[in-house]
């Protein structure tokens, strides 16, 4: 666990005190620089020690084989994973004749700092070496915004007291040594020595190097260039090899001398260019960010930013940890897709391999609403991945024998990658989720991607070739996995119905809007009738005697899941086969409840009550993306301090480390769900249509709130503390926007904010109990 010692509270940045070995792979994800195209994890810039190195461009990925001891019609034979493209981060330093390392002399301080506000790492470092000469090294590291291709190191040197020889070597590296796999599905598969050499070049002041993947066949190109200042005269080399390049620089410091080097770092790959195409890119790209030179480079960083947190900063008084982790997480979220542009935004973003860097349903559920209000650019570049890989899902619903397209459950490239068909191709909900965020853009940003409708139709057409109408004319959806993937393949689950129809219904209402739309996709005269008959008729079951809604048909009936009073935390899936828990009640994540957030208008609110204290007795929480859905409805019914505790739960799952995997990358999802469980949580904010509904209330713990959002162009800010609610226009003169505020229609302009008093939502039940060991630990408790 990173303990608060190590990493206090802080309201724009994150600051490492000390150094700790021993947590090197978890604080290399915590400050992990990325753009959604390029990442870099934090790692010490000399290379060593470290937890996993890693350096990430979105897409890049090996092919691998699937093996399967009993194979069957449908298996995806091909796996995907990210590779460890060249380090260009690697910095090594020698004073006099020993190597800079922080497990050798001494350690006198120690400070890295991921500054949210200017998005960078910087390092400060007092070491003495064995043979007592002393040096100030600090070093600040960024990955551009607004130069995709490009990273930038600064890196000085001090003599503190004694003259001495400095050697600084800054390095290109392929195929570095990959990090152990263990048993937990969770972390990536194994690649040795991915990248293929294919052509290396010497620059004036460094080098490119080009390689090929061996099976996928993609092409890499990275390369770096350096400026140096040293007042005292200094010697450089290059040296190249077909898996490194390595710019030397040999000075010697005066006492209070200072060596600086400036490294700029370019990147590119591609399927199809060639190499000297992609070669000139990153030379082109490095030239750019010369031309920029660092303080240019930094001032776009921050002017980047700056604009960033106008529209999405987040401001809570009265828990201070809970401050600094929303806003670690909006940057994460930010950094996982601000440049992906036609790419995914895998689960783990580009802070580490884990998933093997496939993008999941978590994307369209729980990263595009986030980024719809905050940067909706990126929320629709996320969105036109999904129409591009369309030609796979069409493929993919063939093999099933359905119509429509079949998203993937787990990609990079867009084919199948899930080798548990009952978790993976089972879970169809995903289809309905990436509809709802289509339709979601539309509502929020108010305008209508022009590939959305095809999207709306083709996961529509999966729906009506899926489900079927029973005798009584019933429709159903038998034999999914929903969200919980502790109950697979079952009959009517409740969110996939519901998600199902909506999905359905925003198709049939697309073709609405554009008639012109059903002739361009081929749409026959009676798909959309035949949509609406099926979401109208939707069978969602109701268990009567309990007074809940089962899951899926028949939940409720199952054996309890006997959980001890003292167990252990790691997830049940790692101590328990499947086959006990699909038959159990027992939830990994909120599904059931989930459904509730997202379809709140099908339920009533004694339904919402009784259906979260029903579920939250058998809700273990195995997956990150549990605790911000449950803080959301824990709030919507009532229970606003346990509702605090899971906001708390999701907003640092990877600043503490809570489920002892943020070595392998952060959870996005799971932060981009902390700005869920404040805004929609405490802000009560819900999108149902295309106007904001708003109804904050806030738990004792938190004493104000403040949020920015974007809406139909225009920019807004909420306000509220324990009495009042405000909400204003941040534009000019003439904006105006119509909202909701405690189910009151009123608009709000620039010239007149809107105030009304919170209107205080008492529960219905006493809050629920959880499993044995399953509660929440309360927030702000390190």
């Amino acid at each position: 666990m990173i303990s608060q010692d190590i990493c206090p509270a802080e309201p724009w940045a994150v600051r490492e005190t000390r150094l700790d070995t021993s947590l090197l792979a978890q604080t290399e994800s915590v400050l992990a620089l990325a753009n959604g195209y390029l990442g870099m994890r934090g790692n010490l810039d000399e290379g060593e020690p470290h937890g996993i190195a890693g350096t990430y461009l979105n897409s890049f990925y090996e092919d691998r084989p699937l093996p399967y001891p009993e194979g069957g019609f449908g298996y995806p034979e091909q796996g995907q994973t990210v590779v460890n493209v060249t380090d260009g981060k690697l910095i090594r330093l020698m004073v006099d004749d020993e190597q800079f390392n922080v497990g050798s002399g001494v350690l006198h301080s120690h400070e890295r700092v991921l500054d949210l506000r200017a998005g960078m790492l910087r390092r400060n470092v007092d070491w003495e070496s064995p043979a007592g000469r002393r040096v100030r090294i600090t070093s600040r590291r960024l990955v551009s915004f607004t130069q995709r291709a490009v990273a930038a190191i600064c890196y000085e040197v001090e003599a503190v007291d004694r003259q001495v020889r400095i050697t600084v070597q800054s390095g290109l590296a392929a195929n570095e040594e990959q990090a152990k796999v263990s048993d937990d599905p969770r972390v990536a598969a194994a690649l040795k020595n991915p990248l293929i050499a294919v052509e290396q070049d010497r620059e004036q002041h460094g080098a490119v190097l080009l390689h090929r993947t061996r099976s996928s066949g993609l092409l890499l190109a990275a390369g770096m260039d350096h400026v140096i200042d040293c007042p005292s005269g200094y010697q450089e080399e290059t040296d190249v090899r077909p898996d490194w390049a390595r710019t030397t620089v040999v000075t010697l410091l005066p006492p209070g001398g200072r060596l600086r080097i400036i490294k700029f770092l370019g990147y590119g790959w591609s399927t199809s260019r060639s190499t000297e195409a992609l070669r000139d890119q990153v030379a082109a790209s490095l030239n750019t960010a010369r031309y920029a030179g660092w303080d240019g480079l930094v001032a776009e960083q921050r002017e980047y930013l700056d604009d960033f947190w106008d529209a999405a900063d987040v401001e809570i008084e009265g828990d201070p940890t809970l401050q600094q982790a929303v806003r670690f997480g909006l940057f994460h979220v930010l950094q996982a897709g601000a440049r992906a542009e036609g790419r995914p935004i895998p689960g783990k973003g580009l802070t580490g391999p884990g998933y093997d860097g496939h993008a999941f349903w978590d994307t369209e559920g729980f990263v595009l609403p986030l980024l719809m209000y905050t940067a909706p650019r990126a929320a629709a570049d996320a969105l036109r991945w999904r129409h591009s890989i369309l030609p796979h899902a069409r493929d993919r619903a063939a093999t099933l024998g359905l119509s429509g397209a079949a998203y993937p459950w787990r990609t990079i490239g867009g084919a199948e990658c899930s080798a548990y068909w009952p978790a993976g191709t089972a879970a169809l909900h995903l289809n309905a989720v990436v509809a709802r965020a289509v339709e979601e853009y539309r509502l929020i940003t108010g305008t209508e991607l022009d590939f959305g409708p095809e999207i709306l139709v083709e996961t529509a057409r999966l729906w009506a070739s899926h489900g079927h109408h029973d005798a009584s004319g019933a429709w159903h959806v038998d034999g999914v996995t929903g969200p919980d993937e502790y109950s697979a393949v079952a009959d009517d689950n409740v969110f996939t119905n519901l998600m199902a129809a909506r999905n359905m219904r925003a198709a049939a209402d697309a073709c609405t809007r554009d008639p012109s739309l059903a002739e361009r996709l081929g749409v026959a005269p009676d798909e959309p009738e035949a949509w609406l008959a099926a979401a109208n008729a939707v069978h969602i079951p109701y268990d009567e005697r309990l007074g809940v809604h089962p899951q899926s048909e028949g939940f409720t009936r199952y054996a309890p899941w006997h959980f001890p009073e003292s167990g252990s935390h790691e997830p049940l899936m790692m101590q328990a086969p499947y086959f006990q828990l699909y038959r159990r009640q027992v939830c990994k994540q909120a599904d059931l409840v989930l459904a509730m957030h997202w379809c709140g208008g099908d339920f009533t609110p004694e339904q919402k009550a009784r259906n979260v204290d029903y579920y939250e007795r058998i809700t273990v929480r195995d997956s990150s993306l549990s605790a911000c859905t449950q803080a959301v409805m824990c709030a919507d019914v009532g229970h606003l301090e346990l509702a605090h505790d899971y906001a708390w739960e999701a907003a640092v799952v990877d600043l503490r480390d809570l489920h002892g995997n943020t070595r392998d990358g952060l959870h996005i999802a799971s932060l981009a769900g902390a700005w869920s469980a404040i805004v929609e949580g405490f802000g009560g904010l819900r999108s149902h249509s295309s106007v904001p509904d708003l109804a904050p209330r806030l738990p004792s713990g938190i004493t104000r709130l403040r949020f920015n959002l974007r809406h139909s162009g225009v920019r807004l800010l909420v306000e509220a503390d324990h009495t009042t609610a405000r909400v204003s226009l941040r534009d000019g003169e003439g904006a105006t926007l119509p909202i909701l505020l405690y189910g009151e229609e009123v608009e709000v302009t620039a010239e007149k904010p809107v105030t009304r008093p919170v209107v205080p939502l008492e529960p219905l039940l006493p809050p629920p109990q959880q499993p044995p060991g399953y509660a929440p630990r309360p927030s702000g408790q390190s």
